[in-house]
């Protein structure tokens, strides 16, 4: 089951931050169909956020063909956007973790790695473009 997080500096509401995590989620495939996300009462008091803020996001993600609500049952996962295979991402996430950690002995805190990834994956994509 997905765990949710919030973060403050990520410069989305905290609605975005749930939607943006179950496609995350569900790209990975760490989620997938038939799945129950957490219970909204249950998002409520991990997170301490208002009740109709986890609501917006289900509600984004329904209307979006992802989840279906079931009355008195929960919210399920309907939908994927898992294009990858799991075999394909678990060797990249492999290497990723390898930088990461490359980066973090190199004295790098969670901001920089951040920034330098973000710059590099943009110049990237901007190359593949051209």
């Amino acid at each position: 089951m997905i765990e949710f997080h919030l973060d403050a500096k990520s410069g989305l509401s905290p609605y975005q931050q749930l939607v943006q995590q179950v496609r995350h989620a569900l790209r990975l495939g760490l989620i997938d169909k038939g799945d129950q996300l957490p219970k909204v009462k249950d998002v409520v008091a991990s997170l301490a956020i208002n009740p109709n803020t986890v609501l917006k996001a289900y509600r984004e993600l329904e209307h979006d063909g992802l989840v279906a609500a079931r009355p008195g049952v929960g919210t399920f996962v309907t939908g994927t956007l898992n294009g990858s295979s799991l075999a394909v991402l678990a060797p990249l996430r492999q290497d990723l973790n390898r930088w990461l950690s490359k980066a973090r002995r190199a004295g790098l805190d969670e901001e920089s790695i951040e920034a330098l990834f973000m710059a590099t994956f943009r110049t990237a994509s901007r190359e593949d473009i051209a």
